[in-house]
């Protein structure tokens, strides 16, 4: 049986013993009426990952504007766009201070570290990465970094990356921004569903999550259906795309990712799932499409938004 919050429930802090924590940027059900029947909550709020403007070369502040216009609850950087950000002349303060004044919840955030590599020199310079980065989202109050496996990784112990994984949730401890091990469908391992949740379990950590995405799950052979078998408290996030029938899996790259509900992909099921799991978020849209590159950034954001609330109205 699926565990189905209302707001009541999760403001009183005491569901499911404590496990779900209040998110911001997350809906949660007003009541039982506000679930389709199917489980699936009638709408979440989304977080835009700002990939899915990257194409437009914005700043971030533009972009914070933007998400915030077009109704989203939070935000998903890149963290090269802090350092640019920075370099013109901006502060992580300021930036912090437009989150708030346009209410949105730094949900998780895009970098890029050989965490899990066995070269011993390129791991310690990874962690020294990754300890920056945390400092950097740590200031503008980010929930989560991702952690995914960059570099030559196809034959890296499954149990030594999770001593390595442990070993970077405890940096982020100390940090005050826990790392979330994110899947990637070509990557030679951590390309399944199933290969992240055991990195995340041998870690023994308790806050060891999985960063899952829909287009990744698709690319790296895992099923969808499979998230009905997870507990809602290991997934750190879930990168919302859609895919399209050609090309076929084998070929299929970031830039054909399209809008939810453009594809293929079984969304409604999926949202009924997370929904029957008690998945409460966070929930961000990621696509890299280069035909939406070429369009208004602020209708891209608003179609993206628009389209994923319609697929999870239908499920």
């Amino acid at each position: 049986m699926g565990i189905e919050l209302t707001r009541r429930q999760v403001l009183a802090g005491g569901a499911v013993g404590g496990a779900f924590a209040v998110v911001p940027g997350v809906a949660v059900a007003e009541s039982e009426g506000d679930r389709s029947a199917g489980g699936a909550p009638r709408e979440y709020r989304i977080s835009l990952n700002t990939s899915t403007l990257r194409g437009h070369k914005l700043p971030i502040a533009q972009i914070v504007d933007i998400a915030a216009r077009a109704g989203y609850g939070g935000i998903e950087p890149w963290v090269d766009e802090l350092d640019r950000h920075v370099e013109g002349g901006g502060s992580l303060s300021d930036l912090a201070k437009q989150l708030k004044d346009r209410g949105l919840a730094v949900t998780g955030a895009i970098a890029f570290f050989e965490w899990m590599v066995d070269d011993e020199g390129k791991r310690s310079r990874a962690f020294e990465e990754a300890k920056r980065r945390m400092g950097q989202l740590a200031r503008i109050g980010g929930l989560h970094l991702a952690a995914p496996p960059l570099g030559d990784v196809k034959n890296v112990d499954p149990l030594r990356a999770a001593k390595r994984y442990r070993e970077l949730l405890e940096l982020g401890e100390r940090e005050g921004v826990p790392p979330a091990l994110e899947i990637w469908g070509a990557a030679g391992f951590l390309h399944r569903l199933g290969q992240a949740m055991l990195v995340a379990l041998e870690a023994h950590h308790p806050k060891a999550t999985v960063l899952a995405d829909v287009y990744h799950l698709y690319k790296g052979g895992s099923a969808l259906s499979s998230i009905r078998l997870v507990n809602p408290a290991i997934l750190g996030g879930f990168h919302l795309n859609d895919y399209p029938a050609d090309p076929p899996r084998e070929k299929i790259g970031d830039k054909d990712r399209v809008y939810p509900g453009d594809g293929v992909a079984p969304l409604k099921q999926l949202f009924r799932d997370l929904g029957a799991i008690g998945y409460p978020g966070p929930l961000s849209i990621e696509l890299f499409n280069p035909e939406y590159y070429r369009q208004d950034p602020a209708v891209v954001a608003r179609t993206a938004l628009e389209k994923t609330r319609a697929v999870m109205l239908a499920a």
